[in-house]
């Protein structure tokens, strides 16, 4: 029987492994005081919680190599860190892992306008790429709704979209090449300044990878032309199922708009009383942005308005200002803070096809009915990207179980009807288990078997994504 390790021989290991990583990175950059490391222990899926062995906050490529050199030589699990706004506990730690976070290299190391593209550090922060070149007309497509916080770097991990993904793609559609460490400290360059790249798509395996296979220290990306305007309508609707519906004829009829973004009545009302955007008291709100020249835009907007009335609106008003245009994405924007200032709440990103809307909708009506907690619905509706929020109280026992509960019954309802059980937010802890619904055991023995290439120890984002029990053979031979 193996017999538990002395708490004085895991201090003693701690203080080991913390005197190596200092002997590579500045003082301040190497935190294992407990009072500081619990700034870590969880990320923006704040109901699970477990403080780190110690963080580091290095602030280039070579002292990331070094530091993953250095946990590889130890056998320490590593968990990398973009800016801590994961909503699937992407950044959750382990109580023997080391944190990396990348917030210290936001640094633009490359701009080239002729070829559009911009070469940055990944702790640099999604709205900052496109503050960097705005002054050129240019800007950075993915916007997801956190990306005044979020970093390139989580974006990378979890293939991160954005209300005007369903026009411009996710992150992986403008994302060119990486500078990425292996965990052995080997530091490879994959893709690069141009469209394609020789060999295997392993740009393509390494987006949407969840920090499982290196850690991304610098990212070449595509950046666009600003377009010549761009002008929102808000659509209001009574009914959840017929703004669903609309959505759906929008998209049959061929128009490609460049968001088409979707709330209901719970979230216009918290909107409206956090940010006063202006929006409707109605059940069901559409924001459909066009762009182009003014002739483009009246006539996709023509199309798009006669659309809507054949599903008899409450309102439909076209932005005649940019003011009224921030206002109208300000209250988008702002809607998950919102929802937060009044309730607990888990958000879920389980993707559908567009043409199944109504019919989910209606069922994540009827299924906040059976387990008896409200659900807040504001989504990417163009590209079926749902995101429903399920109200809970932490502090109500029992309240929280029910509230996964039921999100793995929305979850279960997007696979079932075709989709997939996560759009941009990645599996983490928080969908680890429902991987079954969606794939068999050979599925994932592949999966399992690239990370065993890419990581034979096992040792980067531990216990994430991979159901623990199909994992823990790979898991206990690597340790």
């Amino acid at each position: 029987m193996e017999m538990p390790v002395p708490n004085s021989a895991i201090l003693s290991r701690k203080a080991q492994i913390v005197a190596r990583l200092r002997m590579v990175l500045p003082a301040d950059a190497v935190i294992d005081d407990p009072s500081e490391t619990r700034a870590y222990e969880c990320d923006a899926l704040a109901a699970y919680r477990c403080p780190p062995l110690a963080a580091v906050l290095p602030a280039s490529t070579e002292e990331v190599a070094a530091v993953l050199k250095i946990c590889h030589d130890e056998n320490v699990p590593v968990v990398p860190r973009g800016a801590g706004t994961s909503l699937a506990g992407g950044a959750l730690p382990t109580a023997d892992s080391v944190i990396l976070g990348v917030a210290r290299m936001n640094e633009v190391l490359e701009t080239d306008y002729d070829n559009r593209i911009i070469r940055v550090q990944s702790g640099r922060t999604n709205l900052s790429v496109t503050g960097a070149v705005e002054e050129e007309d240019f800007f950075y497509a993915p916007d997801p709704s956190s990306q005044l916080a979020c970093a390139i770097a989580g974006n990378i991990a979890m293939n991160s979209g954005g209300a005007h993904c369903l026009k411009y793609g996710v992150t992986t559609n403008n994302l060119l090449g990486v500078t990425m460490v292996m965990m052995d400290g080997t530091v490879v360059e994959i893709g690069g300044a141009h469209l394609d790249a020789a060999g295997y798509d392993l740009l393509g395996l390494i987006c949407g990878s969840e920090g499982q296979l290196g850690i991304v220290t610098e990212a070449t990306l595509r950046i666009l032309r600003k377009p010549e305007g761009a002008r929102p309508i808000l659509v209001g609707y009574d009914s959840n199922e017929v703004a669903g519906q609309c959505v759906s004829d929008i998209i049959k009829a061929g128009v490609l708009p460049v968001a088409i973004e979707f709330m209901d009545r719970p979230c216009i009302r918290a909107t409206e009383a956090f940010v006063g955007a202006g929006y409707p008291d109605c059940k069901a709100l559409l924001i459909i942005e066009v762009e182009g020249s003014d002739a483009e835009i009246d006539s996709q907007l023509g199309v798009i308005s006669q659309i809507a009335r054949k599903h008899n609106p409450v309102e439909l008003r076209e932005s005649t200002s940019s003011e009224e245009s921030a206002a109208i994405w300000l209250g988008r924007k702002s809607a998950f803070g919102a929802m937060g200032r009044i309730n607990d709440y888990m958000c879920l990103d389980g993707t559908i096809p567009v043409s199944e809307l109504p019919h989910v909708l209606r069922r994540i009506e009827e299924l906040s009915q059976e387990y008896g907690l409200d659900v807040g619905n504001v989504f990417h509706a163009g590209d079926g990207n749902m995101h429903p929020l399920i109200l809970f109280d932490a502090n109500k026992p029992g309240d929280l179980e029910t509230c996964e509960a039921l999100g793995a019954e929305i979850l279960k309802l997007c696979v079932e009807v075709g989709g997939c059980l996560t759009g941009e937010h990645g599996v983490g802890i928080e969908k680890r288990d429902l991987m079954k619904t969606q794939f068999n055991g050979p599925d994932m023995d592949i999966q399992m078997q690239v990370k065993d290439v890419f990581d034979p120890k096992w040792l980067l984002n531990p216990a994430k994504v991979f159901p623990l029990d199909i994992s823990a053979d790979r898991r206990s031979l690597a340790a």
